[in-house]
């Protein structure tokens, strides 16, 4: 069963390769189709598009959301709710003012879903900004003075005022890193493109760049240390000054500062078609000295599988000394093929003083493993000198007795009142955990 796995996924990724040439024409051409409004709207000019799809909330789909939130497990005192209906809903950012949570996707269209009561439910969900062509927008992070930022695949807007702007089709919208600048275009691709951002305590904005591969081929290594794809890379707020803080990441769908000592977290996905319980996932951490954050560091791909499990393309292969010197071993190392995507620190006051300044993921769960996993959120706990000293579930029961897949956790984010969010893109919603205990 095993070989057949791996002789399928090799296919697979050969398939890959040979289209990665074609991938990046839509989005370019996506990109030609949007100058125009994107003159107009910063400009603060209308584009006279239509009215923005509304997501119809409660009925049946809602009710039958519900009813499966019955069975997710949690510590004792925790509740699970639902927040919104979102299709397609991975990356979220959530406004300081308003409450409103944008959620991103992996498709053609970011939405803004609001609470307009105030009563910890969505009231209405709409689709954010459609006089602009989205090309996978999966990436969505808030700055703390009210500028959102979405990150595409191969483009990243800003968004001022976002919160204020959603009563029309039309949003006061700046590209900070035009279309085909945030990678090579020739290197664009319609696998690992869920980038995810965040805005440090240094005012930058930092980004993930997955490689599109399985296992990097040798000849791209150098050109994607340059680019930091299978990395992170930070800019200005403004695009400006582009840096690339750290490679040797396979596909990273999650990022956050610890809040205590401006270190940045991340999330790895590894390496497939291995087996099923190997190589782990990864939960990393690049270190701040005096509140610095320390660039260059080196995480293993692709000569590492994940955890020090060594891919067979590069097994007995000598690691060179550039980045052997600069190696960071992973904090957490997850069990395999869970996937874990977006995480978070949790500042709140509602929950339990055990989990403050705690991480909480979100694992979405294996396209291909034998033995299903994941489908829940992990909480990881910090010591006093910021290590992950342990991880455990947290919330858990996305998956039903046959193996099937209920849900797929994709991130994890703050609300208002220090409760927790978590999307959720095969139900195509948003739900809320929040502490009802003393």
């Amino acid at each position: 069963m095993k070989k057949t796995i791996r002789t399928v996924f090799k296919k697979r990724a050969v398939f890959l390769a040979a289209c990665l040439a074609l991938s990046s024409f839509s989005s370019i051409s996506l990109a030609k189709d949007d100058d125009t409004n994107l003159d107009k709207l910063g400009a603060f000019k209308r584009t006279d598009t239509g009215p923005m799809k509304r997501i119809t909330q409660g009925g049946q789909y809602a009710e039958n959301l519900k009813k499966m939130l019955q069975q997710i497990k949690l510590p004792e005192g925790f509740k699970i709710e639902l927040f919104a209906i979102v299709p397609d809903a991975r990356g979220m950012a959530v406004s300081r003012n308003t409450a409103t949570v944008w959620a991103g996707t992996l498709k053609g269209s970011v939405y803004s879903a609001n609470d307009r009561d105030m009563d910890n439910v969505a009231d209405t969900v709409d689709e954010f900004s459609p006089s602009l062509k989205f090309d996978l927008p999966a990436g969505a992070c808030y700055s703390p003075d009210g500028f959102l930022f979405i990150a595409e695949r191969n483009r990243v807007m800003m968004f001022p005022a976002a919160e204020y702007f959603q009563q029309g089709s039309d949003t006061v919208a700046f590209p900070i890193v035009k279309q085909g600048d945030l990678i090579p275009p020739e290197e664009e691709s319609y696998n690992h493109t869920a980038r995810a951002c965040v805005i440090g305590p240094d005012n930058r904005i930092y980004i993930t760049l997955g490689q599109p591969f399985n296992v990097q081929p040798a000849e791209k290594i150098d050109l994607y240390r340059k680019w930091g794809i299978g990395g992170i890379v930070s800019f200005d707020r403004d695009g400006k000054n582009r840096k690339v803080v750290a490679t040797g990441i396979r596909n990273s769908s999650g990022l956050a500062f610890n809040p205590k000592d401006n270190s940045l977290w991340f999330t790895d996905n590894q390496v497939d078609g291995m087996g099923d319980e190997t190589p782990p996932g990864e939960l990393n951490k690049i270190p701040a000295v005096n509140g610095v954050l320390q660039l260059g560091g080196w995480y293993g791909a692709p000569y590492y599988g994940g955890g020090e499990v060594r891919t067979d393309e590069y097994k007995g292969k000598p690691i060179p000394k550039e980045l052997a010197d600069h190696y960071v071993k992973p904090q957490v190392e997850m069990i395999a093929h869970a996937a874990d995507l977006g995480m978070m620190f949790y500042t709140g006051k509602m929950f339990p003083a055990k989990y403050q300044n705690a991480i909480f993921n979100a694992q979405h769960g294996s396209w291909n493993a034998v033995k299903p996993r994941g489908a829940r959120i992990m909480v990881t706990y910090l010591d006093d000198k910021g290590n992950a000293v342990k991880t455990e579930p947290f919330a858990e029961g996305w998956m039903n007795a046959e193996g099937a897949y209920l849900g797929r956790p994709v991130d994890v984010k703050q609300y208002v009142d220090g409760s927790i969010l978590v999307s959720d893109d095969k139900a195509g919603a948003i739900y809320r955990i929040s502490y009802q205990g003393k």
